[in-house]
């Protein structure tokens, strides 16, 4: 369950490991929330993939302007956001329409201009878009995170000839370690879709072989929805639920070994956190999330025994003491930063 179902009461635990484990969980979280916001900067989307509906209902590509984008950040900023998520189609695409250049740069350095903005986060980065300035803009800005939402939708040439998507999956492998090489410590999360019509075995081997090989942070997978009026609904071969589910399946079960080996290697170091809530039973332990976590995709990180009373939104300097699943606990640290 997500912490958003335990905030609206539809959930009623929230597990956080192996079903074998023992969860950590609760019947009631409590937060006060609003200390994070979304900030869409720009409508519509040209690229035309075969399988979304989106460029038909939103139109053309359509930047906010920068000035109207800071003052509603810096507005945000003022009622108490403290973390910023940058949305659209296609983020990277920013400016190009306004401008004549992608201007994401230059917006991710007049964001964090701002005072009172902690973390500022990039979500639908298109990966034939991404380019050194952009990344330059990541690595020197203290207040954007090291985090790049990057779909890929598959690891076939096939398939992505057949999605209509830009890239094959060899500029994946090479945009990845790039991005990689330039920023060390980055957190890559990335999509899928399963059972794409005239997907066969063969195509589904090499997809699984690359999640394998480039060992995404985080990575989502969507069984493929036929969507009417789209050129993919119209493709012949299409896949049985069946199909997709099993396909999707196998997809998630690589990624967790990744995942879980990924989260292991964190057991010992020490990080900054926003608190999202207190599960009240059993015990107090809240429940944060680290800047390699976008909220409600991602996982958690739970501190126990905490010595302080601590709120929601307040940031935190936890060393990870344990990885269980797809989530983290951790301790306060002695000395905190202001």
């Amino acid at each position: 369950e997500t912490l958003a179902g335990i905030m609206e009461g539809t959930a009623e635990r929230l597990q956080i490991g192996p079903l074998d484990q023992p969860p950590l969980c609760g019947e009631r979280l409590q937060t006060t929330g609003g200390h994070y916001n979304y900030l869409r900067i720009a409508e519509g989307c040209e690229k035309n993939c075969t399988y979304c509906i989106l460029p038909q209902i939103r139109g053309r590509y359509r930047s906010v302007p920068m000035e109207r984008l800071v003052d509603e950040a810096a507005r945000l900023a003022g009622e108490g956001v403290t973390e910023l998520i940058l949305v659209a189609q296609e983020t990277t695409l920013y400016g190009v329409d306004l401008y004549g250049h992608k201007a994401l740069p230059e917006l991710l350095h007049r964001l964090a201009g701002i005072e009172g903005l902690r973390w500022i986060r990039l979500l639908y980065c298109y990966p034939e878009e991404i380019d050194d300035a952009l990344l330059d803009a990541i690595r020197t800005e203290p207040k954007v995170c090291h985090y790049l939402d990057i779909p890929i939708q598959s690891g076939s040439d096939t398939v992505l000839r057949r999605m209509g998507r830009r890239t094959d999956s060899a500029q994946i492998r090479a945009v990845i370690r790039h991005i990689r090489e330039r920023i060390p410590d980055i957190c890559i999360r990335t999509t899928l879709i399963a059972g794409f019509p005239g997907e066969t075995p063969a195509n589904q081997r090499e997809t699984l072989a690359l999640v394998q090989e480039l060992r995404f942070d985080r990575l989502g997978v969507f069984a493929y929805s036929q969507e009417e009026g789209t050129p993919a609904a119209q493709l012949e071969g299409q896949c049985t639920e069946l199909t997709k589910a099993r396909r999707r399946g196998a997809l998630m079960r690589a990624q967790q070994e990744v995942t879980f080996a990924l989260n292991e290697a964190l057991v010992g170091q020490t990080c900054m956190a926003v608190i999202e809530g207190r599960l009240v039973e059993p015990g107090d332990v809240y429940v944060a999330r680290t800047w390699r976590d976008a909220p409600d995709i991602d996982g958690y990180l739970f501190i126990e025994h905490a010595p302080v009373a601590l709120m929601s939104g307040q940031y935190v300097q936890v060393r990870v003491t344990a990885a269980r699943g797809y989530d983290l606990v951790g301790e306060l640290m002695d000395e905190q930063e202001d």
